[in-house]
């Protein structure tokens, strides 16, 4: 006797008239457990999410809302502009020419994308320029024009420092006559003080070189009376009142001593007219003598007094960073 059928077991016959029971169909597919309670606990998880459960049709995993950006926003490139100047001359030999390295190094810096003309990367060696167009290399300004003069002048004692005094002192005009080339004093040291003076005749760098917004700071070496307190760095780092104002050191250090007398470094950034002179006077130790021996990134170095010398492509590469040109 065949024992009957359980109700609602699903029938293997044809004509039972009943289907093999499925599990349903989720979002999320099957994890593979073979049962329907299994499937559908899983696969919804996924499909749905705690934020959207209960709330109507599932989202297929990994969309996105559809206030939010399918892809980051495209900003406007710089426009490009052509340096090329058909009239002007080849770059490399412009960049060789103002000591940078021989020809063939120049052309290797240009292909290799490390020379800029006019704010724009330039690889290509057929480019022509103007010798007065902006040029940097690894981001240090070169300057092209020949007609440029950068010199660094040790400037001596009782030296007026005036391309031409009213007055018929000897003046710095007096060392530079014999030079074609129109130039000017980049700031000033009284008669009594000597060292480092910068003449050029490039207004531009000279009038940044000046001004106070960008902080170039000058080294003095200046002689006082000794012995010097211990804490006459601190006051004069913290600051010094002047009937102009207030003025304060960047450094200050002792490099020697001597019974009654001390050789110290002062470096500030200040401009005003006797400004070294006066703020040692203010704490008790008055001048000597003094010595201006570095301006920015220009040393004096063995520079005679009363001569001068130009200063490299480095050098007046520094400078035009200093000023942030």
């Amino acid at each position: 006797m065949t024992p009957p059928k359980k109700r609602g077991a699903a029938s293997s016959g044809r004509g039972s008239g009943r289907r093999r029971a499925t599990p349903p169909r989720t979002s999320g597919g099957s994890d593979g457990s073979g049962t329907a309670g299994a499937s559908q606990g899983t696969g919804a998880s996924r499909a749905w999410g705690p934020r959207n459960k209960g709330k109507g049709k599932p989202q297929r995993a990994g969309t996105t809302r559809p206030s939010q950006p399918t892809a980051a926003p495209q900003w406007p490139s710089r426009p490009r502009v052509d340096v090329h100047d058909p009239d002007g001359v080849r770059l490399q030999k412009l960049l060789a020419a103002a000591g940078v390295g021989s020809r063939r190094v120049c052309e290797d810096l240009i292909t290799q994308g490390r020379v800029e003309v006019d704010g724009q990367v330039v690889t290509e060696l057929g480019v022509r320029i103007r010798p007065e167009q902006t040029v940097h290399v690894d981001g240090v300004r070169i300057q092209l024009d020949e007609s440029r003069v950068y010199l660094a002048f040790n400037k001596p004692l009782g030296v007026v420092t005036s391309m031409s005094d009213e007055l018929g002192r000897l003046d710095i005009g007096d060392f530079v006559a014999n030079r074609k080339e129109r130039l000017f004093h980049v700031g000033r040291l009284d008669a009594d003080t000597e060292g480092l003076l910068l003449l050029t005749n490039d207004g531009e760098l000279a009038h940044r070189l000046q001004h106070p917004r960008y902080g170039v700071p000058k080294t003095y070496l200046a002689q006082i009376p000794g012995p010097v307190p211990r804490d006459l760095g601190r006051r004069l780092r913290e600051g010094v009142q002047l009937e102009d104002g207030p003025v304060a050191v960047d450094s200050f250090r002792v490099v020697d001593s001597a019974p009654g007398k001390a050789l110290v470094e002062v470096v500030l950034h200040e401009g005003r007219k006797h400004i070294v002179r006066r703020m040692l006077a203010e704490v008790g130790h008055p001048v000597i003598t003094l010595v201006r021996t570095t301006v920015g990134p220009i040393h004096l170095g063995d520079t005679k007094p009363g001569k001068w010398r130009n200063l490299t492509s480095t050098e007046v590469g520094a400078l035009y960073a200093a000023a942030e040109l």
